[in-house]
């Protein structure tokens, strides 16, 4: 909302499932394959070829329908869309219209003065994905891969019940995260297996809902709330200039911070609308859906209450760790080698999350190796390392996934806890840091801090800082 206007925003979110083969034929879904080299006669439109419904994709689609509280259709059929288009092989999608597979959901979130809100979920439907066009800027010409056509989707489309940007990030985080946790796929939004389409409108306080415009190009959660932002304003200058707004398909352009219209907004008449004729019906018994439901598996508030309770763990950690399916992973492979839980935690709160900022990288990207986190966990406990080593190391786990036993060996880390050794270490020190000397005599307690930091720094990291302070407090 802003001032005296209100912003109505819905989402419609696509999500490519996580099947080993395409929607309607046994093509590989694998993401950045060769060009063309996932294909045949059926993802690529040939005539006469013949579509047969992936089981798995229902599966996933009922699965996901009743984490989001939806009711699950128990006849339910596929439509063909048809329209036009490099990209569609088919000149026609197979989706779903007239009897989607999940209806009336929710998904609660937290609105601006941080109250629960449920933002409601029209219906999840199912189809197949299009291929992608490839511009070449250099020749001016378009290529076109087919490798995507066929991928299955869900389509999860929101009431009109999101009011600002925060709410929307929230509501796509909260859809991310369950989807996730059911692994029905890995929403990678820079790979675009999440994709959300916005629709936008602004009225004033008490009129009618405004037109609708629908933002498209939206691959990751900054870009999407930039296009929130862009678009409200753009709609408020036009209402107070007096001109009309038109419904219409903005593409958002994240790098020029501005939207441009690439067509006027299509409705279901448009596309033709008819019953799929390759395909027969669907028919969901209550069996087969209490069988799913039976294998849902524990979601982020229930993972977080056991960590707290099993782990006593902070709420605040269990909060963060449990917030993406793939920290909780690495946080319970991490402990079933044997390791403090709390310091498994310390870990992911601290330099886990420092490096997935630094590389700017999703936590689903994450690959290094859970056991290798508690082999150098291990190496500090035991003090043949200490934490600055380890922490440098740890670098080197997150980029490389090595392995810190022999790493540590091989570059002679391990930590010396020879007093005489370090005593020596310590007395220079002393020597050449004189005036550090004389503030700590004097009270200034910092000044060890520094003294210790110089000892670490001389011993290139291997002292122990434990024996470190002792002998510094001794001798001074």
């Amino acid at each position: 909302m802003t001032g005296k206007y209100e912003t109505v925003i819905g989402l419609e979110v696509h999500v490519e499932l996580a099947t080993k083969t395409k929607i309607f034929c046994g093509c590989r879904t694998d993401f950045g394959g060769k060009p063309n080299s996932q294909t045949c006669p059926v993802c690529s439109g040939m005539p006469g070829s013949l579509p047969v419904l992936n089981k798995k994709v229902l599966e996933y689609a009922i699965a996901v329908g009743i984490a989001l509280n939806c009711d699950i259709t128990r006849y339910s059929k596929f439509d063909r869309k048809n329209y036009f288009y490099p990209d569609n092989p088919q000149n026609y999608q197979i989706s779903q219209l007239y009897q989607p597979i999940c209806r009336n959901g929710n998904v609660e979130i937290k609105d601006e003065k941080g109250n629960a809100k449920k933002i409601g979920i029209h219906e999840i439907h199912m189809e197949e994905d299009a291929g992608k066009l490839i511009h070449d800027d250099s020749n001016g010409l378009t290529y076109v891969d087919y490798n995507r056509a066929g991928v299955p989707l869900i389509e999860i489309v929101s009431e009109p019940d999101m009011r600002s940007a925060d709410e929307v990030i929230d509501y796509l985080e909260k859809l991310r995260m369950t989807i996730q946790y059911l692994k029905a796929s890995d929403c990678k939004l820079n790979e675009g297996s999440m994709r959300a389409d916005v629709n936008i409108s602004v009225h004033e306080w008490g009129n009618e809902f405004g037109t609708r415009t629908e933002m498209k190009n939206l691959n990751s959660f900054k870009a999407i709330r930039r296009a929130i932002e862009g678009e409200t304003k753009r709609q408020i200058s036009l209402i107070e200039n007096g001109e009309k707004i038109i419904q219409e398909t903005r593409r958002w352009d994240d790098a020029k911070g501005e939207s441009y219209s690439m067509r006027s907004k299509e409705d279901a008449r448009d596309y033709r609308y008819f019953p799929e004729p390759d395909l027969p019906p669907i028919f969901v018994s209550d069996q087969w859906i209490s069988e799913i439901k039976g294998a849902q598996p524990e979601f982020k508030n229930e993972k977080m209450e056991r960590y707290v309770r099993e782990y006593n763990l902070p709420k605040y950690d269990a909060d963060i760790i449990t917030s993406t399916k793939k920290l909780a992973d690495i946080f319970e492979e991490t402990i079933k080698f044997d390791v403090s839980p709390k310091k498994a935690s310390n870990y992911i709160m601290g330099e886990v999350m420092r490096l997935i900022k630094v590389h700017d990288m999703d936590p689903e990207d994450i690959n290094f190796s859970p056991e290798n986190l508690a082999k150098l966990i291990k190496l500090t406990d035991k003090s043949v390392i200490n934490i600055s080593v380890a922490k440098e190391i740890f670098e080197k786990i997150f980029v490389n996934d090595i392995d810190p036993e022999k790493y540590v060996e091989e570059n002679g880390l391990k930590q010396s806890n020879n007093e005489a050794e370090v005593k020596e270490i310590v007395i220079k020190v002393i020597e050449n840091n004189p005036q550090s000397v004389s503030d700590f005599r004097n009270g200034k307690q910092k000044a060890m801090g520094y003294l210790v930091g110089q000892a670490m720094k001389e011993s290139k990291g291997r002292a122990n800082p434990t024996i470190i302070n002792k002998l510094l407090r001794e001798l001074l």
